[in-house]
């Protein structure tokens, strides 16, 4: 039994690998200002919930590598590499692993309540990150964009509206209405076999 079990997880795992590399690939080609909007939360989210913690940074290991030779990080890529790659990597794997943790936390008392937790961990995580990452690394390349932007001086402002504040919101919107829906369909399609 706990093989069959083991086999079952590493097969799901490998599915939710290439959604992720798909879903990334896809999203270049979604995007709200100059950054993609992302569907590839929602398959780490279900990858913590079925294979837990190290699942959910397996796939975002995987998002953030994805990112980084799709081109979507290329505006920042061009100017400083080492930081781009470490910000990309970091917050992929921050975001799967986190959720994992909040997952394991509130599985406790309410699965459900741990998948809508960790859906909406996940997008706080990598975006937090993202906005970090962008403070420390390119705040000049960032406030630049800002004053092109006519927003003046406001980089805040222009971190949310214009780098990845909308994405934020439309990510962790379909995060909550995606990740219950598709865990609730594995158990059921678990309850059949």
């Amino acid at each position: 039994m706990e093989r069959k079990m083991d086999t079952r997880a590493m097969v799901t795992g490998a599915i939710l690998t290439a959604l992720v590399v798909v879903l990334q690939y896809v999203a270049n080609y979604v995007k709200i200002g100059p950054f993609p909007i992302t569907l590839v939360q929602i398959p780490i989210i279900i990858g913590v919930a079925v294979g837990g913690i190290g699942m959910g940074a397996w796939l975002g290991a995987v998002f953030g590598f994805v990112v980084l030779i799709s081109g979507a990080g290329e505006p920042f890529f061009t100017l400083n590499p080492l930081a781009t790659i470490l910000i990309c990597m970091a917050k992929g794997i921050a975001c799967g692993a986190m959720a994992g943790v909040v997952y394991k936390l509130v599985s406790k008392w309410n699965r459900y309540g741990a998948v809508i937790t960790a859906a909406v961990v996940s997008p706080i995580v990598n975006t937090g990150i993202f906005f970090l990452g962008c403070t420390a690394f390119f705040m000049d390349t960032v406030r630049t964009w800002t004053q092109a932007a006519g927003m003046g001086d406001n980089v805040a402002g222009y971190m949310f509206l214009g780098l990845a504040g909308i994405n934020f919101l439309l990510e962790l919107g379909s995060n909550i209405l995606l990740s219950p829906l598709a865990v609730r369909l594995l158990q059921i399609r678990k309850n059949q076999q």
